[in-house]
């Protein structure tokens, strides 16, 4: 894998960023026309005759956070498609920085390079800022998944500022003008970068060797047990938010390796600008134990899923967190570097931990996906910093809507960058997912015991407490398997029972299952990504954006040493819990990040290849994106 990537490789074209242009790109009027679309934007008059008060307030939040968090509404209301909502908020990021650079000496635009005046500064960017953000959105999301909710948003924020939406101008000097033109030039130039967004970023070349896994019925076959076998769910919820009876899954993306990226190599013709090796194969004589051991690790991972077992544990960053990159071995931090003081315990129920990381960083229907989480967070974070904002930890304070401008334009090319990186491999290696590896394996036998019965060499191994074959003796009246009579010889697995009939009020807890029966702990009209495992998307995601929040603040650790998260009682959502709050807690935000990446194996979704090497994905993207925004800010930081 490449591990260093220089600022001159992460140019889009390979080059040094172009000179400073000093006069006004023209469009042509045709583009904008498409860009704007016939009739989209009649909801409001124009404000530009008559006098307006704006009603949102910009002391509280700058223009682009407004604009940040309504792009975040709407990748909530859309389709889970992390590749796509990533790319959206980088060029929505990107459009904002070029509109708030074009009145700044020092920086250099990323799409669009202007140097412009104004006798207002503070008001002609944020009138500049908001012209970009709302085209570029309002054509992006303008056939998205709770559309109608989320144009009428962005109409709304643009009225409560006082902009006219019926100001198409992309011509001149004037700030709707230069908003206008960024937008247009920005849909324009990446309109055709890989993503496919002509055909609503499909790509049907792609077919899967594995015939569709039934998920209500036992067991499965499969042609290539190391390749992605897409889901026929009974009741999969469409990106419209309708039911659709017998889904089956398509592979969301899988060209997305060649999507032109903001700091990555360019990819090579396997598609992988960053390549993070062969994850373990079933049947190769080298990995196959170390494919059968993650299986392995991912049902001891559901088995804890049960808060009746009462197993209280520490989450604090006193007990965990502090791991090196691409493992889990940290055991937290004596001192609080930052107060001086020791962390604080916080003892909770396992299983409702668990049960709290696999939800919270969950990927379902609704979710923000994993780029707008750490948009979150790092909103969250910007938030209690303020007002001592300096880029890097060094030089002067500036003023939040810099600070945002340029802690979006670098976040969100890492994250960019880290869906192009991890579907590229996603996408090449065409990886299996927990739920075919276990239903599989245990369908076979058992590979530990010739002695035993059912044994076979591809069959699951056999581990105490875990993984069982069921006999006339387990079967009996009061021992472990007497719910399972009549299953004799074959696997049973003991792990998370599925989804209670009731998930307001009802608990599925843990018990002896048959391994063909195994599910991992989502929702029943999720249950795992359209996509193939390796790597995480999550751990590139979460790492990556670890990485430019560390070089962004100039410090690994949250403010004041502790970044928390509250999920409250009675919030989950695949069954009844938690019973109290919880306060998911992190020193750094690269334990943050290693955290989101473990909650995909207690949700069942990874195994430890797919969240390690993605973690190592994300911290080569991370470096990378932080170096090139640099670039583009124009100043120096140390």
């Amino acid at each position: 894998m490449s591990e260093n990537v220089s600022a001159t490789e992460a140019s889009r074209d390979g080059s040094m960023m172009p000179p400073r242009s000093r006069t006004p790109a023209i469009v042509a009027g045709a583009l904008v026309g498409v860009l704007l679309g016939a009739g989209a934007f009649a909801l409001f008059r124009s404000n530009g005759d008559v006098d307006c008060t704006p009603t949102t307030d910009l002391a509280a939040k700058s223009v682009a956070r407004h604009w940040n968090e309504a792009l975040l509404d709407a990748v909530r209301r859309d389709l889970p498609a992390p590749t796509v909502h990533a790319r959206n908020l980088f060029h929505t990021s990107a459009g904002m920085f070029d509109a708030w650079a074009a009145y700044e000496s020092t920086a250099t635009g990323v799409y669009v390079d202007e140097s412009l005046d104004a006798g207002d500064v503070e008001t002609a960017r944020n009138e500049a800022i908001s012209y970009a953000a709302y085209r570029i959105l309002h054509s992006r999301y303008l056939n998205a998944a709770g559309a109608s909710d989320t144009t009428q948003q962005f109409d709304s924020l643009m009225e409560a500022l006082c902009y006219p939406i019926d100001n198409l101008t992309a011509t001149g000097d004037n700030p709707a003008a230069l908003g206008n033109r960024i937008a247009a030039t920005i849909l324009e130039r990446t309109f055709d970068d890989g993503a496919n967004e002509a055909d609503g970023y499909n790509e049907t070349a792609y077919i899967p060797v594995n015939r569709a896994l039934v998920v209500s019925e036992s067991g499965t076959a499969m042609t290539d047990p190391n390749r992605w076998q897409p889901l026929q769910i009974g009741q999969m919820i469409s990106q419209n938010g309708i039911p659709v009876e017998n889904g089956v899954q398509e592979f969301i993306d899988p060209h997305w390796g060649y999507v032109d990226s903001f700091a990555l190599p360019a990819p090579g013709p396997d598609g992988l600008p960053i390549d993070p090796g062969d994850p373990p194969y079933f049947g190769d004589p080298a990995t196959d134990q170390e494919f059968k051991n993650a299986a392995i690790e991912v049902i001891r991972y559901s088995s804890v899923l049960d808060p009746a077992a009462n197993v209280m544990i520490d989450i604090s960053p006193a007990s965990i967190g502090n791991s090196d990159l691409g493992t889990n071995n940290g055991s937290g931090y004596q001192l609080n570097p930052i107060t001086g003081s020791s962390y604080e315990p916080n003892l909770v129920n396992e299983a409702d931990f668990g049960r709290a990381a696999a939800e919270f960083w969950a990927d379902g229907p609704s979710s923000e996906t994993p780029p707008g989480h750490w948009n979150t967070l790092a909103n969250s974070a910007s938030d209690l910093i303020a007002p001592d904002l300096r880029i890097g930890a060094t030089g002067p304070t500036v003023d939040r809507l810099e600070w945002d401008v340029k802690l979006y334009l670098a976040l969100n090319g890492a994250n960019h960058d880290a869906a192009v990186a991890a579907w590229g491999s996603k996408g090449y290696y065409d990886y299996t997912r927990p739920i075919s590896m276990i239903r599989y394996m245990g369908g076979i036998g058992q590979s530990s015991d010739p002695d035993q019965p059912s044994y076979h060499d591809k069959g699951l191994p056999l581990e105490p407490g875990l993984v069982a074959v069921i006999t006339d003796a387990t079967t009996a009246p009061g021992e472990k398997h007497e719910a399972l009579r009549g299953h004799e010889g074959e696997i049973a697995v003991y792990a998370w029972t599925g989804t209670p009939e009731d998930p307001e009020t009802e608990i599925a807890g843990v018990a002896w299952i048959l391994a063909v029966d195994w599910v991992p702990y989502q929702l029943p009209t999720f249950v795992t990504p359209s996509f193939a495992a390796y790597v995480s998307g999550h751990s590139a995601f979460s790492r990556a954006s670890a990485e430019v929040l560390t070089a962004f603040t100039g410090s690994e650790f949250f403010p004041e040493g502790l970044g928390e998260w509250t999920i409250p009682a009675g919030s989950f959502e695949f069954e009844a819990g938690p019973p109290a709050p919880i306060v998911l807690q992190w020193a750094t935000y690269q334990d943050a990040s290693d955290q989101a990446g473990l909650s995909r194996l207690y949700g069942g979704i990874h195994v430890r290849a797919d969240d390690f090497d993605g973690r190592l994905i994300g911290n080569a993207v991370g470096r990378a994106a932080w170096n090139q925004a640099v670039l583009y800010y124009g100043s120096v930081i140390d």
